[in-house]
C-alpha cells in the first residue's frame, strides 16, 4: 500500500464536504504592484492584536520611541509584544475603537511620528541552522508574530505544539475569500523570502514533507513559487477553487485526506499549517532582525479609484488609507468591511487602526454587494447543511442559539464552526446564521470563564477552611504539650508531686486538730507571760480579800499594745506621706507637725499610765 506521503508526492488530492462558489472578484486588485502607504499623521497601536492576553506596557505618555522598539512586555502564556511601527513620541495611552465586530474600545498606544523613521537596534540571526528550535522560537515570539491570515494565533505557540510530532508541514496559500489578494501579491513579489521562512520552520519542526496548497486562480503566484522552489524538496499542490478551501481543517482534508478530531489540533494528526504572511514575517524576524511592524492590506471595492494592495504600518487609521488611495464613498449606502464579504464585518467608522490580522478593507457600492433586507422564517430547505464544510447542522444550531439553549448548541459541536458564512450565503431566507453562532459561542465562553472563576473561588475557600482547621489542631496540640511539660516541671526532686505534698500536709494538720480538740491555740511568749502575771496578781488579791482585783498590769499591757499600734500607724503614714506630698512643701510641714503631735500625745499617755 502506498504511503500517504508518496500519494501526496504523486499528485493526489481529496475533497471536503460542502463549500460554495461565490464570485471571486480578485482581478480588481491583483494586477498592480504593491506600494507603500505614506507615513500617517498619527499611529493608533492596539496593545492586544492576537488571541490571548495583552502584555504589560513598557512605555508611558511622553516617551520617545524608535522604529521596532518593544512597547509591551512578553509575559508567559498567550501573550505577544507589540512594537513601534516608526519613530516618534507617545502622545497618549488610552482606549480607542479597534477593528472588532463588537465595536468596543481597547487600550491603545498613540504615537506621533517624527518623520525620521529611525530604527532601533536590530539583532538578526547570522546562521539559523546553527540554532536550536527553542532559540528560534524565542526569536519568533519576541518579534510578536501571530497568524496573519486572520485568526491571530501566536505563531511561536503553534510551532511549539508541533515540536517532535509534525510529519507534514502545510503552507496555506489558498486565500479562498473573495476580493482578498494580499497573499497572492505577496507571493508574486516576495516568493523567495516566503521560501526562506519555510526553511526556518522546517529547521524547527523537521517535517518529513512540506506541501504548499494554492488555488488554481492564482497563476502569477504559482509561477513565482515554482521558480523560488526549483531546487528545494517542496511540493506545490494546485487545488480547485472552492470556498472555504483556505480553512485550516479544509485544506488539511484536501491535501492529506486527514480530519482533525473534534476539540483537537492539527498537531494531533501529525500536521501543522502556516500562513504565507506568517512565514514572510518569520523570515524578516530571524534573517533580518525586524519585528512585525507592517503588513500587506488589500484595498478593494468599486468605491476605490484603483483597487490595489499596499504595505501599511500597523496602527495606521483606515481613513488615512482611504484618503490616500482615492476612496469615494457610496452616498446612499457607505460601508467599510474589514475582511472579505464572507467572513468580514462592517466597521463602525473609519478611525479604527490596521492590526496584524487586517488583510483587507472592502468598500463596495450598494449594487456591488446588496445590503441585507430583513430576516425571514426558515423554510427548512437544508441548503445550509449541504453547504457547511464542517458537516454541522446549521438549522438546529440557529434554533438553539436563538432560544439561548447553549447546552444543546454544545452538543451539536458549535465550537467546530469556522464562521465561514457559507450557510448564510446559500440561505434563501437571508437569515444571518453566523451572527447567531458568534453570539452563542461568546456566551458559552463567558459562562465557562465564570464557572472556572467560581470553581477557583470554591477551591480557595475550602483550602482556607482546611488551613484554619490545621492551625486550630496545631494550637491545641501545642497547649497540650505545654501543659504536659509544666506537670513534669512541677515534680519534686524525690519524685513526689508538689500538689499532693501540700494536700498531705493539710490532711496532717486536720488530723492533729481532731486528735487534740481542746488544745489551746499557740500564743506569743510575751503575751502569755503578761497574762500569767495578771492572773497571779488577781489570785493574790483574792487571797488578801481585796474588794476589787488589781487590773493595773492588764491596763499597762493594753496601753502598750495601743502605743505600739499608734507607732506603726505613724510610721506607715510617714512612709506614704513623702511620696504623696513631695511636690508641696506646706503639706510636708503639716504632716511633720501632725506626726510630732501624735508622738507627744503618745508619750503623755505613757507617762499617765506609768
Amino acid at each position: 500500500m502506498i504511503s500517504l506521503i508518496e500519494q501526496i508526492r504523486t499528485g493526489s488530492i481529496w475533497n471536503f464536504p460542502g463549500g460554495v462558489h461565490p464570485a471571486e472578484n480578485k482581478k480588481q486588485s491583483n494586477t498592480t504592484d504593491i506600494v507603500h502607504a505614506r507615513l500617517p499623521e498619527e499611529i493608533v497601536l492596539p496593545v492586544k492584536q492576537h488571541i490571548g492576553k495583552p502584555g504589560n506596557l513598557l512605555v508611558a505618555a511622553g516617551d520617545t520611541v524608535l522604529k521596532g522598539q518593544q512597547l509591551t512586555a512578553l509575559d508567559t502564556g498567550f501573550t505577544l509584544p507589540v512594537h513601534a511601527p516608526t519613530s516618534g513620541v507617545i502622545t497618549a495611552i488610552e482606549p480607542r475603537t479597534t477593528a472588532h465586530p463588537s465595536g468596543l474600545s481597547e487600550m491603545c498606544v498613540v504615537i506621533k511620528p517624527d518623520g525620521l523613521d529611525t530604527w532601533s537596534e536590530k539583532n538578526p540571526v547570522e546562521d539559523f541552522s546553527t540554532k536550536t528550535s527553542d532559540e528560534l522560537l524565542d526569536v519568533i515570539r519576541q518579534a510578536g508574530i501571530s497568524g496573519m491570515g486572520g485568526a491571530g494565533f501566536p505563531t511561536a505557540k503553534k510551532l511549539q505544539s508541533g515540536l517532535g510530532r509534525t510529519d507534514i508541514l502545510i503552507v496555506n496559500a489558498a486565500e479562498c475569500e473573495p476580493y482578498i489578494t494580499s497573499d497572492d501579491k505577496l507571493l508574486q513579489e516576495h516568493a523567495d523570502e516566503v521560501l526562506k521562512g519555510i526553511e526556518v520552520v522546517e529547521h524547527i519542526l523537521q517535517p518529513k514533507l512540506t506541501v504548499i496548497g494554492i488555488e488554481d486562480n492564482k497563476p502569477g503566484a504559482i509561477k513565482a513559487l515554482e521558480i523560488a522552489a526549483k531546487d528545494k524538496d517542496i511540493v506545490i499542490r494546485v487545488i480547485p477553487t472552492k470556498y472555504p478551501s483556505g480553512g485550516e481543517k479544509q485544506l488539511i482534508k484536501i491535501l492529506t485526506n486527514k480530519e482533525v478530531p473534534a476539540g483537537g489540533i492539527p498537531a494531533d494528526i501529525g500536521v501543522l499549517v502556516q500562513n504565507v504572511g506568517s512565514l514572510y514575517s518569520i523570515k524578516r524576524a530571524v534573517i533580518d532582525g525586524e519585528p512585525v511592524i507592517n503588513r500587506v492590506v488589500t484595498l478593494t471595492g468599486k468605491t476605490f479609484k484603483q483597487p490595489r494592495n499596499v504595505w501599511a504600518l500597523l496602527g495606521t487609521p483606515v481613513h488615512e488609507l482611504l484618503e490616500e488611495f482615492g476612496y469615494k464613498a457610496d452616498k446612499k449606502l457607505p460601508r467599510l468591511i474589514l475582511g472579505g464579504p464572507m467572513m468580514g464585518f462592517t466597521l463602525p467608522h473609519a478611525n479604527v487602526p490596521i492590526t496584524k490580522t487586517s488583510n483587507c478593507i472592502l468598500a463596495p457600492t450598494r449594487r456591488e454587494i446588496s445590503p441585507s433586507t430583513y430576516e425571514m422564517e426558515c423554510i427548512r430547505c437544508s441548503a445550509c447543511a449541504e453547504a457547511c464544510p464542517a458537516s454541522l447542522l446549521p438549522q438546529q444550531l440557529q434554533w438553539h442559539a436563538k432560544a439561548n439553549e447553549l447546552d444543546k448548541c454544545e452538543e451539536l459541536n458549535i465550537k467546530d464552526c469556522i464562521e465561514c458564512g457559507a450557510c448564510a450565503f446559500v440561505c434563501p431566507s437571508e437569515i444571518p446564521l453566523v451572527q447567531y453562532y458568534r453570539q452563542a459561542k461568546a456566551e458559552i465562553k463567558t459562562r465557562k470563564d465564570e464557572a472556572t472563576a467560581a470553581e477557583r473561588a470554591k477551591i480557595r475557600f475550602e483550602e482556607k477552611n482546611a488551613r484554619m482547621e490545621r492551625d486550630k489542631a496545631e494550637r491545641e496540640n501545642r497547649f497540650k504539650k505545654a501543659a504536659d511539660n509544666r506537670r513534669k516541671d512541677m515534680k519534686s526532686a524525690d519524685g513526689d508531686d508538689a500538689i499532693a505534698a501540700a494536700i498531705a500536709r493539710v490532711k496532717a494538720l486536720k488530723a492533729a486538730a481532731d486528735q487534740a480538740p481542746n488544745a489551746e491555740p499557740a500564743v506569743k511568749p510575751a503575751v502569755a507571760a503578761a497574762i500569767a502575771k495578771a492572773k497571779a496578781k488577781q489570785a493574790a488579791a483574792q487571797k488578801a480579800d481585796s474588794a476589787e482585783p488589781d487590773n493595773s498590769e492588764m491596763s499597762k499591757l493594753r496601753e502598750e499594745r495601743k502605743r505600739q499600734a499608734r507607732e506603726r500607724k505613724a510610721q506607715q503614714a510617714a512612709a506614704e506621706t513623702p511620696a504623696e506630698s513631695s511636690g508641696d512643701g506646706k503639706k510636708d510641714a503639716v504632716a511633720a507637725a501632725i506626726a510630732r503631735a501624735k508622738a507627744k500625745k503618745a508619750q503623755q499617755a505613757e507617762s499617765a499610765s506609768d
